[in-house]
């Protein structure tokens, strides 16, 4: 499994930006896609995520109510609209995918595949 991430850039405090991750070959027909980001010297957070079923997601609560995680299965691609964003929002994003049959975990050691980082700015 590879997955590409795209998106990212530069966003003023209050704008939007949007990230796409898109997984090609083999997966199960159960998984989850997470997107995490990490600032120097922090560990990877865990923002959002999506059961494939698209029934379950995950936010953290700092995102809660300004980002979005949808999932495009016909596309395999999983998206990231982030809205309202604030400076704290500056990281490097990167998409995972977790063969969990389902389960949405937090730890980023239980996801199996990564793609490469984006970086994402907001500026004050």
């Amino acid at each position: 499994v590879q997955l590409q991430a795209s998106g990212g850039g530069l966003a003023q405090a209050g704008g939007s930006l949007r990230l796409s991750c898109t997984a090609s070959g083999r997966t199960s027909s159960s998984y989850v896609v997470g997107w995490f980001r990490q600032t120097p010297g922090k560990e990877r957070e865990l923002v959002a995520a999506i059961r494939r079923s698209g029934d379950r997601t995950y936010y953290t609560d700092s995102v809660k109510g300004r980002f979005t995680i949808s999932r495009d299965n016909a596309r395999n691609t999983v998206n990231l609209q982030m809205n309202s964003l604030k400076p704290e929002d500056t990281a490097v994003y990167y998409c995972a995918l977790a063969l969990s049959g389902g389960q949405i975990y937090i730890d980023s050691h239980r996801y199996n595949y990564w793609g490469q980082g984006t970086q994402v700015t907001v500026s004050s």
